[in-house]
């Protein structure tokens, strides 16, 4: 799954999941995706605050170059902290329900008493969250490193 950042002509900016590029732009001129916040049909993608590479770049023509050292061992106190957040996430992976993207929706529920009170973990748009601060639901974003990824597990 990819996740595009989407805006509608409203200005309304709110993400979507999509299989890969050409499905995207399938719905898009489909017109098959509506903007959740006013119901308008004209959305078009927007840039991301980040991107990823399926695929490696080809190299560039001309002599290949030298590989690069291999970077320096982190210092122990960056050890010490990855291992706090990697404790820190199997918590909230303990202790938390997983709602995924209806966080906003079953945080408001939550909060106006249509279900009953519990940890829950999900995703927001700024657009969500905003809607959450003014409607004075409090909750705090938690930057998580993929498990993958940390250095205690990359033996």
């Amino acid at each position: 799954m990819v996740i595009y950042d989407l805006i509608c002509a409203q200005g309304h900016h709110f993400e979507g999941w999509f299989t890969d590029l050409e499905d995207l732009e399938a719905q898009l001129n489909e017109n098959k995706l509506a903007c959740p916040v006013c119901s308008d049909g004209q959305i078009s993608r927007c840039p991301s605050t980040f991107g990823l590479v399926k695929h490696a770049r080809p190299a560039p023509p001309g002599p290949p170059e030298p590989p690069l050292p291999s970077p320096p061992a982190p210092p122990a106190r960056m050890l010490e902290a990855l291992k706090q957040l990697e404790s820190l996430a199997g918590h909230l992976e303990r202790e938390y329900d997983d709602v995924g993207s209806g966080f906003a929706d079953e945080a408001l529920k939550i909060h106006y008493g249509v279900t009953q009170p519990r940890n829950i973990r999900g995703l927001s748009t700024a657009a969500q969250e905003e809607i959450l601060h003014r409607e004075g639901v409090e909750f705090f974003k938690v930057p998580l490193l993929s498990r993958k990824n940390t250095p205690s597990t990359n033996n």
